[in-house]
């Protein structure tokens, strides 16, 4: 193979937010061919990176070459081999408030190369190199692509993509889980912000997960956290991760022993994309073996590589110590209210969730409660019953993850080998079970399940009125009442009520909060008369207020010791 691509990225105009991306390559091909990923692995979404891209020019031995552009994302160039090495410019702009593309501003440099770096066709597995430019005073680089003499280097393309880039004058610490050392970076923190707590709480997560793999599969890991005044997410990669949280998450001198729910929230999602070094990056679909960058790779198993690392993520922060049992199940019944809102569940399957990702779960609309699933949060609780299940099998989830890894070395796997898998620690009832759940809308099992495991399910609360109405809706004090979201099967649905509707008042009277609308109802009536603005349009509708119910379930350990909950909660 002839010596790789490299890549000198120049932080070109901090203002304008532009990279200048030069790609030289020494040894091309004749009519060599460049394309930019459309899409970044871990999030299933087709993102045109390419859009962001402009001025691509090429040159070889001094010569202006044309640059012919083949479809929205590939260019050929039509060079000569043996006469020197080709040369490809281009800016990009990065703006992108995100973990899956790129930023630049005067505060902070962040590029996934997925962004940045054009793919030199043919030359895939030839060593990647990248060297930064234009730095200002100051600033640290922080990313686990192997550092060589002048910049970084990967050894081939794919691993090229997977290590993320944080600069500017971020915090950063560090510590040691299993002799492995971590770091964490925290760019835009407040300067209340407690980073010895964050990574001390941080070392018990990846303690505890290690130990549950039996070993990590990296020699060092980090964590690049930016954080925000409103977001949160993250994206895997196979030796670090980038987040991105809201600052009131990060623990301060004021935290309490225990965490605060923004901070456990934040302590979660360090979790699950921890877990993913393991779970989707080395144990991953089969149908990931090989990536294709240029169009979408279809997969049915994101309900296990994403729901059940939504399982875990939370449960081991019961397992190091951060949370206790029951606030564990706060957590837990947070996660099952949010899946029993979307009447979604029982129209899609979690297989068909994962496989239509690419057009449904990230392009959301005001119809996605009612048509889809979530394999994430759906995914979790499925894990919960599985693992519930096998445990009266004498087995649990822990043993079926274990006997994966091991039988695939870490590899891809099959929604047969996982079911197998199952079989053989559960049985046949137990893979029928699983099997039904993910490929069929029925309910799941979780009220039987979590009783026979110590847990008490009981109905908690009432209904707004939105819940009462089947509706999901913005309120402002200045605007009022706008709908999102109309939900299959409710009062609101039947009596007319649409999507982006403004409802101005109700039987007479001007309304700004929805729980007001029951008060202006007179004695023995259910009908509301609602004022709805739709096109600048006025519409009256009548729209039936049903009782309120329960509005949402809560979870309890049941008095008195119970075995089953002992070996899963240790409570």
């Amino acid at each position: 193979m002839s010596a790789g691509p490299h890549y000198r990225i120049e932080l070109a105009d901090l203002s304008a937010h532009r990279y200048r991306v030069t790609l030289t390559l020494p040894e091309p091909a004749a009519d060599q061919v460049f394309s930019l990923p459309v899409w970044i692995p871990g999030s299933y979404l087709v993102r045109e990176f390419a859009k962001h891209l402009s001025g691509l020019r090429a040159c070889q031995a001094g010569r202006d070459l044309p640059v012919e552009q083949l479809d929205k994302a590939s260019w050929r160039v039509p060079s000569e081999p043996g006469a020197g090495a080709l040369m490809l410019t281009c800016d990009v702009y990065a703006f992108d408030a995100s973990v899956r593309t790129a930023w630049l501003d005067d505060q902070r440099a962040f590029f996934n190369p997925s962004s940045l770096c054009l793919r030199a066709q043919g030359f895939e597995r030839a060593p990647h190199r990248i060297e930064l430019a234009g730095l200002p005073r100051g600033w640290q680089v922080a990313t686990e692509m192997p550092e060589v003499e002048g910049g970084w280097q990967a050894p081939d393309y794919d691993e090229l993509l997977d290590h993320p880039f944080e600069i500017g004058a971020h915090w950063h610490g560090q510590f040691e889980a299993a002799g492995i050392v971590h770091r964490v970076v925290v760019a835009g923190a407040w300067p209340s912000f407690d980073g010895r707590r964050l990574l001390a709480d941080v070392q018990r997560i990846c303690e505890a997960q290690i130990a549950f793999w039996g070993g990590a599969p990296f020699e060092r890991y980090s964590f690049l956290l930016w954080a925000v005044d409103d977001g949160h997410g993250g994206l895997e990669h196979r030796a670090s991760t980038a987040l991105i949280c809201a600052r009131r998450e990060l623990p301060t001198a004021a935290e309490p022993a225990l965490p605060s729910d923004p901070y456990a929230r934040l302590l979660g999602l360090f979790s699950h994309e921890y877990f993913h070094a393991w779970n989707v990056k080395r144990l991953r679909p089969a149908e990931f073996a090989h990536f294709d960058y240029q169009r979408e790779n279809y997969t049915e198993l994101l309900w296990f590589f994403e729901g059940f690392t939504s399982y875990y993520d939370e449960l081991f922060l019961l397992r190091a110590g951060l949370v206790d049992a029951p606030r564990y199940l706060k957590l837990l019944a947070a996660s099952v209210n949010g899946v029993l809102a979307a009447p979604g569940r029982r129209v899609q399957p979690l297989a068909q969730a994962s496989f239509e990702a690419w057009t449904k779960y990230y392009r959301p609309d005001e119809n996605s409660p009612n048509a889809t699933s979530n394999y994430y949060g759906q995914g979790a609780l499925v894990a919960l019953c599985l693992d519930l299940r096998l445990r009266a099998q004498g087995s649990s989830l822990d043993a079926l993850m274990a006997r994966l890894w091991q039988s695939s070395q870490g590899g891809p796997v099959s929604e047969a080998d996982v079911l197998g898998a199952v079989r053989m620690l559960g049985g046949d009832d137990v893979a029928a079970a699983l099997h039904g759940w993910v490929h069929g809308t029925d309910e799941l099992p979780l009220a039987e399940l979590l009783g026979a495991a110590g847990v008490t399910w009981r109905d908690e609360g009432r209904q707004t009125v939105a819940q009462r109405l089947g509706l999901r809706v913005r309120e402002s004090a200045l605007t009022g009442v706008t709908v999102t979201h109309v939900l299959d099967g409710g009062s609101a649905q039947a009596g007319g009520l649409h999507a982006r509707d403004e409802i101005l008042g109700a039987n007479g009277w001007r309304l700004r909060r929805l729980d007001d609308a029951p008060t202006l109802l007179t004695a023995g009536t259910h009908t509301l008369r609602l004022l709805v603005s739709r096109d600048q349009r006025l519409v009256e509708l009548p729209v039936e207020l049903p009782p309120a119910k329960a509005a949402a379930i809560a979870l309890s350990l049941t008095d008195g010791a119970h075995d089953a909950r002992q070996r899963w909660l240790g409570a």
